[in-house]
């Protein structure tokens, strides 16, 4: 399963991502300007923000935050708006980029772990699609103990179930094994010893 997001990704280049959020942070900016300190577009740059973090990571998105904060800087002062003291207009200036740090970081993490959520579905599903090649009914020789696969070739067992699965087979003997691998090599005497 392909997520909408993924084949958006696919199909824009990254710098047609980053090319699109900076002309939307500069267009916010340019909208800000116009229409005045008494209007506040704060909201309008989280969407280039969030998208840059989306598609282009969380890197990008804190570049495109300081972006945004200087823009809103810039529109800010640009409107007119005078502060009583630098210090206020350093201080909406910082809470800002903070927003969008916030906002950045956010979308992005979320993007990591809906990744990893599908990943991880993935895996579920191949090792399900595994398990049920196991459940099915096996034919097995009597004598050899090989396996009958799909196309019907017969394999050993060991071969069969590392190809259908991620077991790993050792070998030894059970102690009623041993003791006649013993007796027909004739190192013990399977009358008198008793098991291994």
């Amino acid at each position: 399963m392909v997520w909408k997001g993924e084949v958006m990704k696919k199909r824009l280049p990254v710098w047609l991502w980053a090319t699109t959020t900076v002309a939307g942070v500069l267009v916010i900016g340019v909208v800000d300007w116009l229409t005045g300190y008494e209007l506040s577009f704060t909201v309008f740059y989280f969407a280039p923000v969030s998208v840059g973090a989306w598609f282009l990571g969380f890197g990008p998105s804190v570049a495109l935050s300081v972006l945004s904060g200087l823009v809103w800087f810039g529109a800010d002062i640009l409107a007119g708006h005078v502060y009583s003291s630098p210090i206020y207009a350093v201080w909406n200036t910082t809470m800002r980029l903070a927003s969008f740090l916030a906002i950045g970081w956010s979308v992005s993490k979320i993007r990591q772990l809906l990744d990893a959520e599908r990943r991880t579905a993935e895996a579920l599903r191949r090792s399900l699609s595994e398990v049920k090649v196991l459940e099915a009914f096996l034919s097995i020789c009597t004598q050899c103990k090989k396996i009958r696969n799909q196309r019907g070739a017969w394999q050993q067992l060991e071969v069969y179930f590392g190809e259908h699965s991620n077991t790993q087979f050792s070998h030894g003997y059970c102690p009623e094994c041993a003791k006649k691998a013993l007796t027909e090599a004739g190192l013990i005497d399977g009358k008198t010893e008793k098991d291994p």
